[in-house]
C-alpha cells in the first residue's frame, strides 16, 4: 500500500468506545412511536378492557387508554366545562359525560331513524341533536351507563358509532344535491361502498356493545384486520364524494377526494384528490391546513381499489411518532404527489388517467324548494349551525319530529350542517307545507346571507379542545355583522363565515371567506380570503381578535367591498385584490 493510500484511508478511521457505538445506535434506531400506537397495538383489536369498564358503574370515568379506544367505536369522553369551576371549589370531580357520533354514510337517514335519533335525544342526552359538517348526527350529554343501550338502540335502528371517530376512515360524505337526482344516486351508492369496504372488521364493536360472544382462541390479525393492521392508520382519514359545479363537501379539505366528472347528465368517472386537511396548532408552524392535491382520474368501478390503496399508502407511510404530523397531508407535503401516485399505482397495477376538466361555482347549500326528476321534491331548510332544539324562540326538533311522522321520502344531512326534506310526493307536500308553516322551519326568506352560509363547530361547554365559544357565539356575532351589512346594502350578498373554538378546523374555518378560530377565551385569529367555490385557503389578517374588536375591525372591509367591488367580484377575491391579505392560491 502506498504513502498516499495509507493517508487516504486512515482518515477514514473512527476510535471506537462504548460511547461511539451508543451514538451511533441512538442515531440508527426507528424513532419512538407515539403512545397511541402502543394503545391500539395492545387493545386486542380495538378491544382493550371497554367491556369491563363500562360495567363498572362505580364510577362515571373510563381510563385513558379506554378513552382512545372509545374513540374507534364512535363516542368521546368529555366533561361539562361550564361546571369545572364550580365542581372544582367543592373538590368534586369532572362532571363526565360522552358524546356519540352516528355514521350516515352520504347523509341519508330514514324518517324511522331520525325519529330514533330524536327519542334518544331525550331518552339518554341532552335533549338536543347536533348535524355534524361530515353528514352525521351527534349526541350530546350521555352519561357512562347509558351509552351501551344508546349504542345499541342506534343500531336497532340500522345505524352505527362503529368507525365514526379514531384512526381510521370516518363517515363518507357526498353530494346531497337533490337537483341532480341520477348523480346523487351514484355517488350515495359509492358512498355506502366506501363506507363497508374500510370499516374495521374486528367484532370487537359488536362483542363490546351489541353482546356478542368472543369467537373462541380469537380470531387471526389477517381476520380482524386484513386491511388495517393491528395499528390501523397513524390518524384520522376522511372520504368526500363532490358532483360539479357545487362544492358542498369542500372537497379539498378531504384526505381523499372523488369528483364526479359527468357527461350526459351520467357519471363517467371520478377525478381524484388526495392530502386535504384543516387541522394545525398554534404556534407550530409545521402544522398547517393544505388543500388536496389532484392524483388523477378512473372509472366508477375502479374507485373502492383506490381509495384502499389511497388508504393502505398512508397506512405504510404516515407519521406514527408525531400525531400532529400524522395525517395524510404531511405525508404528501414531505414526499411529494408524484411519489405517491407511484406507490398507488404500484398497489392498483394498472395507471391513473389524466385529471378531467370541470367546474366549481360555490360550496354553500341551495334553500328552498326543488323539483326532482321523479314528481317528488326537495327543500333544504337552514339549520343554524346544525343544532335540532326546542327553545324559548324554536321548536325545530319538535316540527321535525311531526314532519318524520309523515314523512314519505327520506332526510339527508348536508356538509354544512343543513338538512334536506327529500324526496316528498306530490300527495303528501301540503302535508310537510303546514308543519313547515305551523313550527316556522321554512324560514330562510328572512335569514341575511351570511347566516345562511355560516357554521360553527360545538366548542364549549363540551368539547375538550375548545379554546373559545363558537356554537353559543357565532349567532350573536352575526347579528351584530348583519347591522353592518345592511347598511352596506350587502344584507343578501352570500359571504361565508365560518368559526372553531380551537384550531383543529372542524367547521372548515380556513376555506371561509371570514373564518375565526378560537386562540384563547374571548379571542380568535381572523382569517380573510378563501375562494367562495372552495379551491383557496384563507389568509391569517389579525390575531387575538377580541370579540369586541370583531365589528370594528370587519365593518371597514365590508364598506370597502361594498363600494370599490367589481361585478359580480366574491369577498374573498376582493380582499386578496385590494391587498388586504395575500391569497394563498391552489
Amino acid at each position: 500500500m502506498s504513502m498516499k493510500c495509507f493517508h487516504a484511508f486512515s482518515a477514514q478511521v473512527i476510535l471506537v468506545t462504548p460511547t461511539t457505538i451508543a451514538m451511533i445506535s441512538e442515531a440508527n434506531a426507528p424513532a419512538p412511536r407515539s403512545k397511541n400506537e402502543d394503545i391500539k397495538e395492545a387493545s386486542h383489536f380495538l378491544r382493550g378492557t371497554l367491556k369491563q369498564e363500562f360495567a363498572d358503574t362505580t364510577t362515571a370515568y373510563i381510563s385513558e387508554d379506554s378513552s382512545q379506544l372509545l374513540k374507534f367505536h364512535g363516542s368521546y369522553m368529555q366533561d361539562d366545562r361550564d361546571l369545572r369551576n364550580e365542581r372544582r371549589r367543592q373538590k368534586l370531580d369532572k362532571a363526565w359525560i360522552f358524546m356519540t357520533r352516528v355514521r350516515v354514510p352520504g347523509g341519508v337517514a330514514t324518517p324511522a331513524q331520525w325519529l330514533k335519533i330524536d327519542a334518544l335525544s331525550d331518552k339518554y342526552a341532552n335533549g338536543t341533536i347536533k348535524l355534524t359538517t361530515r353528514q352525521a348526527f351527534q349526541l350530546h350529554g350521555i352519561l357512562k351507563h347509558n351509552l351501551k343501550p344508546t349504542v345499541q338502540e342506534i343500531n336497532a335502528a340500522l345505524l352505527d358509532t362503529l368507525a365514526a371517530c379514531g384512526d381510521v376512515n370516518r363517515n363518507v360524505m357526498c353530494n346531497p344535491n337533490p337537483g341532480q337526482s341520477e348523480a346523487h344516486a351514484a355517488t350515495y351508492e359509492l358512498s355506502k361502498a366506501l363506507s363497508k369496504h374500510l370499516s374495521p372488521q374486528s367484532r370487537a364493536y359488536y362483542e363490546v356493545w351489541l353482546d356478542e360472544e368472543l369467537v373462541a382462541g380469537g380470531e387471526p390479525e389477517e381476520v380482524q384486520e386484513p386491511i388495517y393492521g393491528k395499528y390501523y392508520l397513524p390518524r384520522k382519514f376522511k372520504i368526500g364524494i363532490a358532483v360539479p359545479p357545487s362544492n358542498d363537501v369542500d372537497i379539498y379539505s378531504q384526505d381523499l377526494g372523488f369528483i364526479a366528472i359527468l357527461e350526459g347528465g351520467k357519471i363517467i368517472g371520478y377525478n381524484v384528490t388526495v392530502g386535504g386537511g384543516m387541522g394545525m396548532s398554534h404556534g407550530q408552524p409545521d402544522t398547517f391546513p393544505r388543500l388536496a392535491d389532484a392524483l388523477g382520474f378512473c372509472t366508477p368501478e375502479q374507485a373502492v381499489a383506490v381509495a384502499e390503496k389511497v388508504l393502505i399508502v398512508q397506512r405504510d407511510y404516515g407519521d406514527r411518532t408525531n400525531r400532529k404530523h400524522a395525517r395524510l397531508k404531511y405525508t404528501i407535503q414531505d414526499r411529494g404527489i408524484v411519489w405517491f401516485r407511484q406507490e398507488v399505482e404500484a398497489r392498483l397495477g394498472f395507471k391513473l388517467q389524466p385529471s378531467r376538466d370541470f367546474t366549481f361555482d360555490g360550496m354553500g347549500d341551495r334553500y328552498g324548494w326543488v323539483d326532482g326528476l321523479d314528481g317528488r321534491a326537495h327543500l333544504t331548510l337552514f339549520i343554524q349551525n346544525g343544532r335540532v332544539r326546542d327553545d324559548a324562540t324554536t321548536k325545530a326538533r319538535t316540527g321535525l319530529r311531526e314532519i318524520a311522522k309523515v314523512h314519505d321520502g327520506d332526510f339527508r344531512l348536508t356538509a354544512n350542517q343543513n338538512l334536506i326534506i327529500a324526496n316528498v310526493s306530490a300527495a303528501n307536500r301540503p302535508k310537510i307545507e303546514a308543519l313547515l308553516k305551523e313550527y316556522k322551519l321554512d324560514n330562510t326568506h328572512n335569514r341575511s346571507a351570511l347566516r345562511l352560509n355560516s357554521m360553527a363547530c360545538v366548542a364549549l361547554p363540551t368539547c375538550g379542545l375548545s379554546l373559545a365559544e363558537s356554537e353559543r357565539y357565532l349567532p350573536d356575532l352575526i347579528d351584530e355583522l348583519d347591522t353592518v351589512l345592511d347598511e352596506a346594502g350587502l344584507t343578501n350578498d352570500a359571504i361565508t363565515v365560518r368559526m372553531t373554538g380551537c384550531p383543529n378546523g372542524c367547521a372548515r374555518p380556513y376555506l371561509a371567506e371570514i373564518g375565526f378560530v378560537g386562540r384563547a377565551p374571548g379571542k380568535y385569529n381572523l382569517y380573510l380570503g378563501a375562494a367562495f367555490n372552495g379551491t383557496r385557503l384563507n389568509t391569517l389578517y389579525k390575531e387575538s381578535v377580541t370579540q369586541e374588536q370583531i365589528r370594528p375591525t370587519l365593518a371597514p372591509i365590508l364598506n370597502h367591498y361594498a363600494r370599490e367591488r367589481t361585478p359580480g367580484e366574491r369577498f374573498g377575491d376582493f380582499v386578496i385584490r385590494t391587498g388586504y391579505v395575500k391569497g394563498a392560491e391552489k
